[in-house]
């Protein structure tokens, strides 16, 4: 056993985890190019840089919010009119807004039911919040690492009140159905008399795949959630989006949750800023993961490493994952030494296991990797196979 194996048996998991998560982030800090730059990586001083410039999309002069009025309700107005929907209401968290919209569905419908992809962020992050918290049941449609299908809804053994559909699903590489899929599975719904709830966590950038504005994706379900901060960089908050009389009653229920917050006027000012400024921008980002990938694959082949792949193939949003056949703590650290030799963070964030020496990590394509070209990326991939057991030399 060589003397970085004893050190590593030695030393506490959690301890190493954390340990790698603090050089990981000082390197991401410290290094001159990057995928994306998110607020976790900046400090509170460069946070709030980030409201520089709010007065062009709210007037500062006018009084600040209380419990959900003025800069509040002026956000709410604003994705109800981006989404094509009756009214909004603004949610400290897409898990309370989610809980509430298919809570109080439950209640209209008088089935308790919600058919979901096992997948799904309630399914998979949430703690079983539906059935903990809410009184709901959540049902699996699929566990397929893909969208439900058409068929799946249609036949489902036991009914349900509502089908919930996260668009793109992250846990299965940020996908997409087709425009004519979507279409078909939201028609199957609608055959069982079940409403349809779109998770539109990361709706905003669903338009390139799709091909539509989002008033035209929104306008599918009968209701929708949107995150201020996973796209559009805002220091938090969500929306829950549909018709007047539902939103109504969710922001009561807003209230018993404990989410309607004295003031809320940083996370409102931060999403209008991010609706004016990264909103637009979201196509071009996904445009260029298109790029990233495909370098990805070609840096992979090139560099020999067996079994490589990028899914989808051809990114469906701005995000996607990799996957690689070694253990992810030899991954993880490879990364981590490579962005502090080179000062270049390929691969950001964390690496899971998927099976056996299969591991898998995302890769978000932001402002900061537009910079990046696809010879880059290739370059970027050598350095990190380099660092891989059995590689350098």
């Amino acid at each position: 056993m060589t003397d970085t194996a004893e050190q590593h048996e030695r030393v506490p998991d959690e301890d190493r985890k954390a340990r790698l998560r603090e050089r990981r982030l000082a390197a991401h800090r410290a290094a001159h190019r990057v995928m994306a730059r998110f607020g976790f990586h900046q400090t509170l001083r460069e946070r709030l840089a980030r409201l520089d410039g709010a007065a062009d999309v709210y007037d500062l002069d006018a009084l600040s919010d209380v419990y959900g009025d003025g800069v509040v309700e002026a956000l709410e107005t604003k994705v109800a009119a981006l989404l094509g929907t009756e009214a909004a209401a603004f949610f400290p968290t897409g898990t309370m807004a989610q809980q509430v919209a298919l809570r109080c569905w439950a209640g209209r419908t008088g089935d308790p039911a919600v058919a979901l992809h096992a997948l799904g962020h309630p399914e998979v992050h949430e703690r079983n919040a539906f059935r903990e918290v809410g009184g709901l049941r959540p049902v699996r449609v699929t566990s397929e690492p893909r969208q439900p299908t058409a068929a799946e809804v249609r036949d489902f053994e036991e009914p349900f009140g509502a089908l919930m559909l996260e668009l793109p699903l992250r846990d299965a590489g940020f996908v997409l159905p087709s425009w004519e899929e979507l279409t078909e599975v939201v028609a199957a719904a609608r055959e069982r008399d079940a409403v349809v709830h779109f998770d539109g966590a990361r709706l905003w950038e669903s338009t390139v795949h799709f091909g539509r504005s989002l008033e035209e994706i929104a306008g599918l379900a009968d209701s929708v959630y949107v995150s201020f901060y996973k796209s559009l960089e805002a220091f938090g908050g969500a929306a829950l989006a549909g018709p007047a009389e539902l939103v109504a009653e969710a922001k009561a229920w807003r209230h018993r949750y404990g989410g309607l917050v004295f003031q809320q006027f940083p996370t409102a000012l931060s999403a209008l800023v991010g609706l004016e400024r990264e909103l637009p921008r979201l196509p071009e980002y996904v445009a260029h993961a298109r790029v990233v990938a495909a370098a990805l694959s070609e840096g992979f082949a090139a560099a020999g490493t067996p079994w490589a792949r990028v899914y989808p193939r051809v990114p469906h949003t701005h995000d996607f994952q990799v996957w690689l056949p070694y253990d992810p703590d030899v991954l993880a650290e490879a990364a981590v030494r490579t962005a502090e030799e080179t000062g270049v963070v390929l691969f950001g964030n964390a690496w899971d296991r998927r099976g056996p020496d299969v591991a898998v990590t995302e890769i978000h394509v932001r402002a900061a990797a537009l910079e990046w070209t696809a010879e880059d990326v290739k370059a970027a991939v050598g350095e990190f196979v380099a660092r891989l057991p059995g590689q350098a030399g």
